[in-house]
């Protein structure tokens, strides 16, 4: 996800968001422990768009 698609958000869709993100990274993880993750980048990925996300959120909430 690109910064300017999460700006574009709102904080209720920026929350469910950030939830669905955590959840995605919690699979990862248990597909990466069980010798199942086809891609091991996807995990880094999924933590910067967490960081992102949070980043708006807090920047959001500054304002």
């Amino acid at each position: 996800m690109k910064a300017k698609e999460i700006r574009a958000m709102s904080a209720a869709e920026l929350d469910k968001k950030l939830a669905e993100l955590k959840k995605e990274l919690f699979n990862l993880r248990f597909q990466h422990a069980t010798n199942q993750l086809d891609n091991p980048n996807k995990l880094a990925d999924v933590k910067r768009d967490i960081a992102r996300v949070k980043t708006i959120i807090r920047e959001k909430a500054a304002d």
